[in-house]
C-alpha cells in the first residue's frame, strides 16, 4: 500500500527531528563564542550542553511518530 499524505509527513517530521540535533551541532561557527554567558559559561558550552535533552527529546518524538505509525490500520 502506498502511504499517503498523512503518512508522508509523518515520515519528514521523523527526519526533521532526527536531523535537527545533528545540525544544530555540526554548525560550530554559529555557536564558538563566549558571549552570551549563562551563570559564567561560556555560550559554547551551555549551547552543547543545552542539547543534550533537546536530543532526548527529538529521539522520543521520532520514537512516538514510528510507534504510532504502526499501529494504523
Amino acid at each position: 500500500m502506498a502511504p499517503t499524505g498523512h503518512h508522508r509527513l509523518r515520515r519528514v517530521a521523523i527526519a526533521v527531528l532526527l536531523l535537527a540535533p545533528a545540525a544544530g551541532l555540526l554548525w560550530v561557527p554559529w555557536y564558538a563564542g563566549e558571549s552570551p554567558r549563562l551563570a559564567g559559561t561560556p555560550f559554547f558550552y551551555w549551547y552543547q550542553l543545552a542539547w543534550v535533552p533537546g536530543c532526548g527529546l527529538c529521539l522520543l518524538a521520532a520514537y512516538a511518530l514510528t510507534r504510532h505509525d504502526r499501529h494504523d490500520p
